[in-house]
């Protein structure tokens, strides 16, 4: 059985190779607009928001190396929001809202989805492109109606364990090539750089 788990994901991985220059340019244009000052918003369902907040936590602390923090906020992460606007408008919702509060031209919208069909994603996409934004998905099996709203999307093969465990490759992939460009970068005029502290002994 544990075999066959890693089996399915060896006949999954050269579709992941495939999109790798995909990828390559989604992080090259995602760490450019980062250092500009844009910001990433980032969404999914269940183990897919897992991969989404994986994604920010690496961009807002650090992923290899030192650098500045980037602004990357994952939408399900604010439980409040998300419990009132789903409460309020419906769970279909959850994450348009926070697009349209948050969002601004020239940001950038990521999903993860295993199956591509979840309706809040969905509309997370269309309040993306109302507001001037770029959007990406990174989703299972294609054609998907996910797929289909968003400005470029990948579509990845496998049953939903593979899916996600490739989503976690594609997020680390996104994070290699956002920090290769931000270290070519100038430094950030308003970075505080650290301050060696003296030592107090008690």
């Amino acid at each position: 059985m544990l075999s066959a788990h890693v089996d399915r994901l060896d006949r999954a991985l050269p579709a992941l190779r495939a999109a790798s220059p995909t990828f390559a340019r989604w992080g090259e244009d995602l760490g450019r607009r980062l250092v500009a000052g844009n910001r990433l918003l980032a969404a999914g369902n269940g183990g897919s928001a897992a991969e989404a907040q994986h994604l920010t936590a690496e961009l807002v602390g650090r992923f290899d190396g030192d650098r500045r923090p980037l602004s990357a906020i994952a939408l399900h992460a604010d439980t409040s929001s998300l419990s009132a606007i789903g409460n309020d408008y419906g769970f279909a919702q959850v994450y348009a809202r926070q697009v349209r509060a948050h969002g601004r031209p020239g940001d950038i919208l990521i999903t993860f989805s295993t199956s591509g069909r979840s309706e809040n994603l969905v509309e997370a996409a269309v309040a993306a492109t109302e507001m001037g934004m770029t959007s990406w998905a990174v989703t299972g099996p294609g054609p998907n109606p996910l797929a289909e709203a968003c400005t470029d999307a990948v579509c990845l093969p496998g049953d939903t364990a593979t899916v996600q465990e490739m989503h976690l490759a594609v997020l680390h992939m996104l994070c290699r090539a956002v920090e290769r460009v931000v270290a070519d970068a100038p430094p950030d005029p308003g970075e505080r750089m650290p301050v060696d502290r003296p030592r107090v002994v008690s």
